[in-house]
């Protein structure tokens, strides 16, 4: 892995441990001042509002993070003309998701069986213009390598999420209106985010962007109009379509399974339960996250510049590094899985930890997929992951539809795990085929054994303890232990992540 793509690992990485820290404080704490019930409610009315703001949020800045990567070092003038016909997209579907969303509220609720939920996917509308904005700022500064930026930023949302979700919960509490006042704090947080974007872009980064006085000024002023003028908004499009199909389809794939609850069960509480197996089991998703964000700009600029060995390189050594951590973390969180809900949700939530030790595993399966879809993504073959997303949440509909009539909460997880772990290896496949390597089968195998000796030692500990985290710490160094005697963690390994806390300068860009 080069330094450069190591690095901003790192830095993104932090910002979204952070982030995510912050996340699970809100999670937490929503789970224990509402209880199960009200908790159950919080959780569709957030999730489904998320998964709508995907449509405007990350589809068209993400196309536009793409082509930033490719020309931002070449051609300033097309950053602008970029950031312009993006932005023009973005204002019409932020009007047309956002009304079409609030007035299809009451027939959301009806699909749920429950029409009290009808005012609350109302106000949540809020939160659809305000996340949308913030995201675009989010993805500009990705796709112009701005690091440090983009990094700063979403450890500041991290923030305001806490400060206004838990405040407006706790100040409307006493009102009744604790589920009310955390939507309008799901609001409020990235709507001072995108100001703080707005203020770095108009005082920092579009300075950088200007065409430099001079004696052919004129010249250059005339080439970047041009520039400007030429960009094809259509391209951004045609990106764009099939990652919106693919993120939607994504979201439905990885929360179906809690509306499904929902409808089928008619139970808050039952909800509200397999919502908090859903919170906990998303930790190996949230935790490699950041691999995705920095990965799509470093292929796309390997790929347009035609170094093939580079993308190999990248895609080899990131996925490597991705199994090599994600094993070890599903494995633990599933036999920890008492202790685990009981700390984050209290023991009122002790019945979902069952169904968290099944949930972990596919949600490990599908940040193995959502990492691979961004490396082709990048690539340019968008359509593929959309197809297996399309089919993996048709097939997780009906699959765990049936399941949970004959076996509930457990079910669910189940049918979710299985359609996450054929959807993975069909992008595996695939990836295979386009790159030619992913890396070494014995690595992989490596892996495996040193994950069998680990889950067998852990029966020596028990899996109801609080002294799970240092259990977990020593289970973890066993791990790593066998893979460095097998060899598989080389020194090649360390000296990279030496190198990146160290934070030598990369070798192939700046990170600003």
């Amino acid at each position: 892995m080069p330094n450069f793509l190591a690095k901003s690992t790192l830095i993104v990485t932090i910002s979204e441990i952070i982030f995510n820290l912050s996340s699970y404080v809100i999670q937490v704490t929503m789970g224990r001042v509402l209880g199960p019930a009200e908790y159950g409610v919080f959780g569709i009315i957030v999730t489904l509002t998320t998964m709508t703001v995907v449509l405007i949020g990350q589809s068209v800045p993400t196309a536009m993070s793409k082509y930033l990567s490719e020309i931002f070092e070449t051609d300033k003038g097309m950053v602008a003309a970029i950031k312009k016909q993006t932005i023009k997209i973005q204002i019409i579907l932020i009007g047309v998701v956002t009304i079409a969303f609030y007035f299809l509220s009451p027939v959301i609720a009806r699909i749920l069986h429950d029409p009290s939920l009808t005012n609350l996917f109302r106000l949540s509308t809020l939160v659809i213009p305000a996340f949308a904005a913030a995201s675009f700022y989010f993805y500009y500064y990705t796709g112009l390598h701005k690091f440090k930026i983009q990094a700063w930023l979403k450890t500041s949302r991290g923030v305001l999420r806490m400060v206004f979700i838990i405040g407006l919960t706790l100040l409307l509490r006493p009102r009744g209106l604790a589920v009310q006042g955390a939507i309008l704090g799901y609001a409020a947080a990235p709507f001072v985010l995108f100001l703080l974007g707005l203020a770095i872009d108009k005082f920092k980064i579009k300075k950088e962007f200007q065409v430099a006085p001079g004696r052919d000024a004129i010249n250059r002023v005339s080439t970047q109009e041009n520039s400007q003028s030429s960009f094809d908004w259509k391209k951004l499009a045609a990106f764009a379509w099939p990652v919106t199909i693919f993120l939607i389809a994504y979201q439905f794939l990885n929360t179906i399974d809690l509306y499904l609850v929902k409808g089928i069960l008619r139970s808050d509480i039952q909800t509200g339960l397999y919502n908090a197996a859903y919170t906990v089991g998303t930790i190996p998703y949230n935790l490699f996250y950041a691999l995705t964000i920095v990965l799509l700009p470093a292929v796309s600029k390997t790929t347009s510049a035609g170094q093939d060995t580079e993308t190999k390189k990248i895609v080899s050594q990131s996925l490597r590094f991705l199994v090599m951590l994600l094993i070890p973390v599903c494995i633990l969180m599933s036999y920890f899985s008492f202790p685990l809900m009981v700390v984050f949700f209290s023991k009122r939530f002790a019945l979902s930890a069952p169904v968290m030790s099944i949930y972990v595993f596919a949600e490990g399966f599908l940040t193995v997929f959502y990492v691979l879809t961004f490396i082709l993504n990048g690539a340019g073959k968008v359509k593929i992951p959309m197809y297996a997303a399309l089919i993996g949440l048709f097939l997780n509909t009906i699959v765990t539809y049936f399941l949970i009539k004959i076996y509930g909460l457990i079910g669910a997880a189940s049918g979710t795990a299985l359609m996450a772990l054929a959807i993975m290896l069909f992008t595996l496949v695939y990836t295979y085929h386009e790159f030619g390597y992913i890396f070494k089968s014995k690595s992989f195998w490596k892996m495996i054994m040193a994950a069998l000796v680990m889950t067998v030692a852990a029966f020596a500990f028990s899996r109801n303890s609080y002294f799970f985290i240092l259990w977990s710490a020593i289970l973890f160094a066993l791990y790593l232990s066998i893979l460095y005697f097998l060899r598989e963690l080389k020194k090649e390994d360390l000296n990279i992540l030496l190198k990146m806390a160290k934070r030598e300068k990369p070798v192939v860009s700046e990170l600003d």
